[in-house]
């Protein structure tokens, strides 16, 4: 049998070092406020909001987890973003102004005293939120963003579930 062999031009690897990672991405941001801070969490992560709902409180919950809450047909986890950002329990409201519903499995929301606006900005504008005050970086936490002359804590959704639960380990004594 003879065989054919066809020489192909294709065009060369792109053997730069620059990747995706590297060039600035657009992210659209929903800005909330609550306890005198302002948060931002992911358009994509927010599955919608809420208005004034009261937590069904958990025994023995983490700081960061005020109860569950009923909102767009879930029950869902509600999470305090300062309990979580500062490891310090907050006064447990008896009803939360705004709720934010998270996508995802684990079926968490964020409280918020205030529904902000949703922003876009360049993924370069947000900083590391790395923190020198702090021994170890909380993991809920993407970053820090600096808009209209505010200082945004940007909330990773992926990792909230674990960085709440995470703090009531840490304080567990043990014997």
């Amino acid at each position: 049998m003879h065989q054919t062999v066809i020489e192909m031009n294709l065009p060369e690897p792109n053997t730069t070092n620059s990747s995706f990672e590297d060039e600035a991405e657009l992210r659209d941001l929903l800005l909330f406020s609550t306890g005198g801070r302002v948060f931002a969490v992911s358009t994509g992560d927010a599955e919608g909001t809420a208005e004034s709902q009261q937590p069904a409180p958990l025994p023995l919950a983490p700081a960061p987890i005020l109860g569950v809450v009923y909102a767009r047909g879930r029950m869902l986890t509600l999470i305090d973003p300062v309990a979580l950002i500062t490891g310090e329990a907050s006064e447990s409201p008896t009803v939360v102004p705004a709720i934010i519903s998270l996508r995802g499995d684990e079926q968490l929301s964020l409280a918020a005293d205030a529904i902000g606006e949703t922003i876009t900005v360049s993924s370069t504008d947000i900083s590391s939120p790395r923190d020198d005050h702090q021994p170890e970086p909380n993991t809920a936490v993407a970053g820090i963003l600096r808009y209209a002359g505010e200082t945004i804590t940007v909330l990773d959704s992926s990792r909230l579930f674990h960085a709440a639960v995470q703090r009531r380990e840490r304080r567990r004594r043990r014997l």
